[in-house]
């Protein structure tokens, strides 16, 4: 088993971690004191939509807010927000071991190549968690959607050794594909947060729906023109997605409980950062596709209007009518 250190140990770090910790890795949780003394006064809860139930006790991590911790790391996972990254990556310059790998479970496609950058002799992988994990108590955190996380390959084969009990990981060579097509996914989740619905309430909605396909195609669109490939973690490709979300609620109901799992109360993360006034990873998704449809001379309306909208922060829900005026 692995000394594995978690950088940036929010909620996808504190849910991984105790899962690795649980499965025997010698954890590390890098992060904010206000998080850390959470699961030092309750330890770790991890659960999910299908059962899960577990609780790491404290004594069984470490629980550091000083990145010399770093100095014990075999495995560095990054999971802080995509703003933080290089600030993460000069840390980890400074105190991680030159031959302990670093992956990234970040959402959004420039954070690997951040780490690149600043780490430029290191082994860099850049990876995929598809599943969305949110906070329920302290030190509780709650995964509420499906999925395995996918990692880059790399020169030494990293997955088998975090494959623990109800975490899956993979590795591919398509990682970007890959990544491009979480991107694609997860537009959805500004519209969740300005909806004021859940998750699920939100996809038994039709005109939510379409307003997600409209979007989805708006991006691919751009990805179109940009030469950029898209490959979806679900049996349906990428492309077949806003077809999907168009049909009629009953046919897509049927469809998409094939694919994936929600727990009924689950929002999106962006939807809690919204809420609480903290930044938002609204750059790395709908900032992407504008930035890209800029770059290709490409119009994208929709991903626009709602990158505007988050900016905002509205103190009320809103509509797909509301978000469709322009």
């Amino acid at each position: 088993m692995a000394r594995i250190v978690i950088a940036g140990a929010g909620a996808i770090g504190c849910f991984t971690g105790g899962l690795l910790a649980r499965g025997g890795h010698q954890v590390t949780l890098l992060g904010r004191a206000r998080v850390l003394n959470a699961v030092r006064e309750n330890g770790l809860t991890v659960s999910d939509f299908s059962g899960l139930s577990a609780h790491i006790a404290a004594s069984d991590l470490t629980l550091s807010d000083d990145p010399a911790g770093l100095a014990a790391a075999e495995i560095v996972i990054v999971t802080v927000k995509t703003p933080a990254t290089a600030d993460i990556a000069q840390q980890i310059a400074a105190y991680a071991p030159p031959d302990a790998p670093v992956l990234s479970w970040q959402n959004g496609i420039t954070n690997a190549d951040t780490l690149r950058e600043v780490l430029p002799d290191r082994d860099i992988r850049a990876g995929m968690v598809p599943f969305n994990v949110v906070p329920k108590a302290a030190g509780s955190y709650h995964r509420a959607t499906s999925g395995d996380v996918v990692i880059e390959a790399g020169p030494v084969g990293l997955d088998q050794d975090l494959n623990v009990p109800d975490l899956a990981v993979s590795e591919s060579d398509q990682i970007e594909a890959v990544q491009w097509g979480k991107l694609l996914v997860n537009l959805s989740n500004a519209l969740n947060a300005l909806s004021g619905l859940t998750l699920q309430e939100q996809l038994l909605d039709l005109a939510w729906r379409r307003l997600m396909a409209d979007q989805m195609q708006e991006a691919l669109a751009v990805f179109k023109a940009a030469g950029i490939a898209t490959q979806s973690t679900t049996p349906l490709a990428t492309w077949m997605l806003p077809h999907v979300l168009r049909l009629p609620t009953p046919l897509f109901s049927r469809i998409a409980a094939r694919m994936l799992t929600i727990d009924p109360h689950a929002r999106t993360s962006m939807a809690y950062d919204l809420m609480a006034g903290r930044v938002t990873e609204i750059d790395t998704l709908q900032g992407e596709v504008v930035a890209l449809g800029q770059q290709y001379d490409r119009e994208t309306p929709i991903c626009a209007r709602v990158s505007a909208l988050i900016r905002s922060a509205p103190d009320h829900a809103l509509t797909p009518d509301d978000i469709r005026t322009i």
